[in-house]
């Protein structure tokens, strides 16, 4: 009888412990996933050479919606396409359970390639001002796209294991901070349904390949385009002192702008006034009516971006007046509509994602990563009422030979957007596609709340 018994204790025992297992645990053995990803990789590398060498630029990513759009309809699932510009919507429902909206980018960048791979970019194209540019994937959003179709591979292959909706995006224009406004403008979230969850990847340039990163709060900071008119009375260059140079007012404000986060700015918050661009003048001897100045700012709180645009006012026009600028030209300053607020990724959120990644791939593969000063507009699908919680993860992208040989040369590895940005494709996009399934399934089945 006591045999009985222990055996009984045994059989509930046993049962209790593998209804404790975390959600992936219990559903799909991480080693079926890593096999699957393996058999998928041949096509989708494929797919990513061909991604790579024909990038087009924001707002003008027809091919490119059109190769993701009919991946996903190959897949199965239900394909809007042209949404929101060239944007694309992926739906599959899978009965009853949470929404989880997963989102890639689809531009690239006026950029011309170095990197001398075989399937480098040759593309131009002409840009918004009818310029003919060289265009290359420099931010990696070749990675990004091939990933997502991995991911609706592996999400429709393991179907019988998670019950919900999946929405996938393709959003054109991220790297002008248009596609994500466009695509919300249009209904994203009332034309399909609206997600609990919203999730993403970025590549990373200073992360080995075969790791992923992770921020809790604050990932990326706001984007502010500043344009900066310095006028001036034009005049012979050998008569300076019948003009007003704005050549000059526009060099010492140049300077004074770097006061405001040294100066103003508390030194626990981070901020960043660069200027990218100064234009003025046609000839050694004339001095010219006006300078334009092209500015980004970068912070991460509304209060920090309000207090920098005011100071930039101020002071272009301080100088300005103190250089005898009459009231009538005085300074412009104009800061563009479009601005990119920063990103934050739900602290709860990040937290239940990491244990699982961690989990799925091991402690060593998955880093805590400080937050970053670029910007990216997936913070948008998050600023809605009520708020929902976003997660954004970086991809290791770099050869970890290149990260050692950089470690010991002081060599800076490429940064993202330069010319000689080249993804280690294999281990990224396997590694991307295992952590974003994990991450999605454990959100379906809704454990780790």
């Amino acid at each position: 009888m006591m045999r009985n018994y222990l055996s009984l204790y045994f059989l509930l025992s046993s049962t209790f412990y593998l209804l404790c297992l975390p959600a992936f645990a219990q559903q799909i053995d991480t080693k079926k996933l890593t096999n699957f990803v393996n058999t998928a990789y041949p096509d989708l590398f494929t797919l990513y050479k061909q991604l790579h060498a024909n990038p087009e630029l924001s707002f003008q990513e027809k091919n490119t919606a059109a190769t993701l759009a009919n991946q996903l309809r190959k897949i199965g699932y239900e394909v809007t396409e042209n949404f929101g510009g060239y944007g694309i919507v992926g739906v599959l429902k899978n009965g009853n359970g949470p929404c989880v909206m997963i989102r890639t980018d689809l531009d690239a960048l006026p950029v011309e390639e170095q990197t001398g791979l075989p399937y480098a970019s040759k593309a131009h194209m002409k840009d918004a001002g009818g310029k003919e540019v060289s265009v290359m994937h420099a931010c990696g959003h070749d990675v990004h796209m091939t990933v997502f179709t991995g991911v609706a591979k592996s999400l429709m292959e393991f179907k019988n294991n998670w019950k919900g909706t999946l929405i996938l995006i393709g959003q054109p224009a991220e790297e002008q901070s248009g596609g994500s406004i466009a695509m919300l403008k249009e209904g994203l979230y009332t034309k399909f349904p609206r997600p609990d969850y919203a999730l993403a990847f970025h590549v990373n340039s200073s992360l080995a390949a075969g790791k992923v990163g992770y921020t809790e709060g604050g990932i990326m900071a706001s984007v502010d385009a500043v344009d900066v008119t310095i006028k001036g009375i034009g005049g012979h260059g050998a008569i300076p002192h019948n003009t007003k140079d704005p050549i000059v007012i526009a060099a010492q404000t140049v300077l004074a702008l770097q006061t405001i986060v040294s100066r103003e700015i508390s030194p626990l918050e981070p901020a960043v006034v660069t200027v990218g661009s100064i234009q003025g003048g046609t000839q050694y001897n004339i001095i010219p009516d006006e300078v334009k100045m092209q500015l980004t700012l970068r912070s991460y709180s509304d209060e920090v971006r309000n207090q920098t645009i005011a100071a930039i006012k101020r002071i272009t026009k301080g100088i300005a007046q103190a250089a005898g600028i009459p009231d009538d030209r005085l300074p412009t300053v104009q800061v563009r509509e479009q601005y990119t607020p920063s990103n934050y990724n739900d602290i709860p959120l990040t937290q239940r994602l990491t244990k699982v990644l961690i989990s799925s791939m091991g402690q060593d593969n998955v880093v805590k990563t400080p937050p970053s000063m670029v910007g990216e507009d997936f913070s948008r699908y998050s600023r809605v009422d009520p708020p929902i919680p976003t997660c954004m993860l970086w991809l290791g992208a770099v050869d970890p030979k290149k990260i050692t040989e950089s470690e010991q040369t002081g060599k800076a590895l490429p940064s993202l957007h330069s010319s000689s940005f080249a993804p280690l494709p294999e281990p990224a996009i396997k590694t991307g596609i295992q952590a974003m399934t994990a991450a999605a399934l454990d959100l379906f089945l809704g454990k780790g709340k």
